[in-house]
């Protein structure tokens, strides 16, 4: 059982469309896999496209998930959490997943989802609250924190892979989401922003470069996992998102994701055990634009290998997609899947 999770503290790195073909293809490539997919941003983006996206009024399939009682998403699971949240109530995982083949028959059968919901968003104040309650021989932080690590565990041996995508946020549900993963895949740009955003991450996540001596450390996510003797998310891959075609790492753009390079060669040194990898291309994939593809991919919520070439109509526009654009974008994710 291997647990992944798509995050970047940095929002509009194409995080969720990254998860969602890499997901796919995935399943497409091990049939064998039975995979869930745990939608942990309250934005449900990543639900929508396997409920059929745009198109196939994935929309409307998520609100009808959500329509039931108990709601069929992680908004359901937590509020059934909320009453006893220090314990593990008798629950059938079941109620709350769903198939997204049932929605929308491009999606390989083999995935499971565990809904976005736009109710977490409400519940997080609360359930920050509860994490901060102080209760004598209960760590109720880490027992809030593990929230989603008891659901994978209702879940039995059903399951062989766990991909989470998760908030571009450190709300208390982004870490209940990072808490749980084995395996972090964070996507970047090309901008100092990004460079930027996965300085914070090593601070975040593994509390390197935070300045010593720091009031807050010991209540920082790395440390209170830790002394719960809980491992900390390893970096897995680091995704050179929407690289153009005339882009390309030797362009004007080189000089940011040479920073980056750096800036990860740094921290793979002096802290080799914050990632699965020794070498550092070993945990880079450069992925170039899906341009047109992917707008209609995503918009039709379906994988590359499903997409269809020649004439598309997407909200009353034509897109032409062309074999060639097609294939660049298979190969590309093919890479990326390449290094789960």
């Amino acid at each position: 059982m291997t647990v992944y999770a798509f995050w970047n503290n940095k929002g509009g790195t194409g995080k969720t469309s990254l998860a969602f073909q890499s997901i796919c293809r995935f399943a497409e490539l091990n049939s064998e896999s039975r995979i869930l997919a745990i939608d942990l941003c309250p934005q449900a983006n990543l639900s929508e496209l396997f409920l059929g996206g745009l198109v196939g009024q994935g929309g409307a399939n998520l609100a009808q998930l959500h329509s039931l009682n108990p709601r069929k998403s992680v908004g359901g699971y937590f509020e059934k959490r909320l009453p006893a949240p220090f314990s593990v109530p008798s629950l059938n995982y079941q109620d709350f997943v769903s198939t997204p083949f049932n929605y929308n028959n491009s999606i390989p059968s083999n995935i499971d989802l565990l809904a976005g919901d736009q109710i977490v968003e409400l519940q997080s104040n609360a359930i920050a609250t509860l994490a901060n309650t102080q209760i004598p021989g209960t760590d109720t932080w880490i027992r809030v924190i593990d929230w989603i690590k008891d659901f994978i565990e209702l879940t039995g041996t059903t399951y062989t892979h766990f991909f989470i995508d998760s908030n571009p946020s450190f709300a208390v549900y982004t870490q209940i989401a990072l808490s749980t993963a084995e395996r972090l895949v964070l996507p970047v740009m090309a901008d100092d922003s990004s460079r930027r955003a996965i300085i914070n991450m090593f601070a975040l996540i593994h509390g390197i470069n935070v300045p010593s001596g720091s009031t807050y450390t010991p209540y920082s996510f790395p440390t209170k996992l830790q002394t719960a003797g809980r491992s900390l998310p390893r970096i897995h891959m680091i995704i050179k998102n929407r690289l153009t075609q005339y882009m390309g790492p030797a362009s004007a753009y080189s000089s940011v994701l040479e920073s980056i390079d750096h800036d990860v060669n740094s921290v793979l040194i002096s802290h080799p055990s914050a990632f699965t990898y020794s070498k550092l291309y070993d945990g880079f994939v450069n992925i170039k634009d899906f341009q047109t593809t992917g707008v209609v991919a995503f918009a039709e919520g379906t994988p590359f290998s499903k997409v269809i070439t020649g004439r598309h109509y997407i909200m009353g526009n034509e897109i032409h997609i062309k074999r060639e654009y097609l294939d660049s974008c298979i190969l590309a994710i093919n890479d990326l899947v390449a290094k789960l």
